[in-house]
């Protein structure tokens, strides 16, 4: 089972999970030895197959270190808060969580897209 570490101390994952927002982004960092990384590609693509198929699902991309890193960036879009929560919370996804490696360090987080003026649109 991995670790979860908190990317946000004062608002968790928990805490996100409570909220109502439309539209959101997942970032995951999932850090792991990299002898461990074939290990940790298996059971991510697992999961992303799992919920590829759950309703709410738009799109997810894995980035991985360069250079022999042991550290992953996964980038998944839901349609809201709603449909990633019941989606992480369901009994097939929670049971798919002790494929991963007992080393890996997992980091999600909830987002949203925002404007800054004159650069990105929200």
């Amino acid at each position: 089972m991995p670790k979860l570490v908190e990317m946000d101390q004062a608002v968790t994952l928990t805490d996100q999970l409570k909220s109502e927002d439309e539209a959101v982004v997942l970032i995951n960092t999932f850090v792991v030895p990299p002898s461990l990384a074939d290990a940790l590609l298996a059971a991510w693509s697992s999961d992303a197959g799992h919920m590829k198929a759950q309703p709410g699902f738009i799109s997810t991309q894995l980035h991985r270190g360069i250079a022999g890193s042991g550290v992953f960036l996964n980038y998944a879009v839901w349609q809201s808060v709603g449909h990633f929560r019941a989606a992480f919370a369901s009994p097939a996804f929670q049971a798919r969580l002790a494929d991963y490696p007992d080393e890996a360090a997992v980091s999600p987080h909830l987002f949203r897209k925002i404007e800054v003026p004159g650069i990105c649109v929200a």
